[in-house]
């Protein structure tokens, strides 16, 4: 089922490891926000009825003391705190429905997740376009309880002041990751144990990713056996990779002012061009980092759009007409 030789492996996720999950955990802990928003104040919120979502069999988070608890900001939902992982499908019309899957993996540092912005609308998005997609909730490193000390932690991260922690080795990295690879893989294996049941070709089964997602769906190809048959990573870091001998095809999205990833090259997008494998890459002048789906007058807001241009021309949406 999917593709089974040429991966890159333990060594191929160590070797990646270090310019982007370390850059990015130590230093500054991405949260996924656009960029000039409003309404960045966080407010406490009642958890969201999920009543479709199911529960993946990896357990709760190891020894975790805070829960899962949810905010608005900007708009949008998050969650933090999720210490056990779930998968939330979202089924398109038979009529529309192409066969292909999408496991969406909101981005938010590793510490939230924009379940809404990067979850749920792009999942809903998908449905519309005859795909099935699927939410990734997955369990995230510990904050404080309470939204006060929750907010605290956070503006010391983004302030500048904060000493940053030294920077952890690729071992250290691939162990933080490991709840993250087990989520992504569980959320893989039960896409494809019930593909029939759900009208889905276990063979077109593909991951997009945003931001801190964007890196769990690069991990998930790199170090895993979950084999997208496709995967997207939207606004997340492009450092050079060593390719896998079958790399599926890749989508590449990013806005060129992101504060992030924009001024580091486009390694990534070189290493699989290296590799003769299939990529598109889409740059734009305007977007900030955390665009997502929310409504913006940049061109950065067509992302999807092209996005599903690119599953449609692959086959993974039907063709129109």
């Amino acid at each position: 089922m999917g593709r089974v030789t040429g991966r890159v492996g333990r060594s191929g996720l160590r070797a990646w490891l270090p310019g982007v999950l370390g850059s990015a955990m130590a230093a500054s802990l991405l949260v996924a926000a656009p960029a000039h928003a409003q309404n960045d104040k966080m407010a406490p919120m009642a958890a969201p009825a999920q009543p479709n979502a199911i529960t993946l069999d990896t357990g709760p988070l190891p020894d975790a003391k805070a829960s899962e608890s949810w905010y608005t900001q900007y708009g949008s939902d998050f969650t933090r705190n999720v210490t056990v992982a779930t998968l939330t499908p979202f089924l398109p019309d038979p009529a529309k429905a192409s066969g292909a899957a999408v496991i969406v993996a909101p981005g938010g540092g590793f510490r939230t997740l924009s379940m809404e912005n990067e979850g749920w609308d792009v999942a809903k998005a998908l449905a519309k376009r005859g795909v099935a997609a699927f939410v990734l909730k997955y369990r995230l490193q510990q904050t404080p309880a309470d939204m006060a000390g929750f907010e605290k932690s956070m503006n010391e991260m983004f302030s500048g002041t904060a000493k940053r922690p030294p920077r952890p080795d690729a071992e250290a990295m691939m162990a933080n990751l490991a709840p993250q690879i087990a989520d992504a893989k569980a959320a893989f294996a039960l896409v494809r144990s019930r593909a029939g049941e759900w009208h889905i070709d276990p063979d077109k089964v593909g991951m997009v990713g945003f931001s801190a997602g964007a890196m769990l769906t690069m991990a998930t190809e790199l170090a895993s056996d979950a084999h997208p048959a496709f995967i997207g990573n939207i606004y997340g870091p492009l450092t050079s990779v060593k390719v896998p001998a079958d790399a599926p095809p890749m989508f590449v999205a990013l806005a060129s002012d992101d504060p992030f990833f924009a001024n580091n090259g486009f390694g990534l997008i070189e290493s699989w061009k290296a590799a003769k494998a299939p990529v598109e890459f889409h740059l734009y002048e305007q977007g900030g980092h955390g665009f997502g789906m929310y409504p913006k007058k940049t061109t950065s807001t067509g992302w999807f759009d092209a996005f599903a241009s690119w599953l449609r021309m692959h086959g993974w949406i039907k063709a129109e007409g």
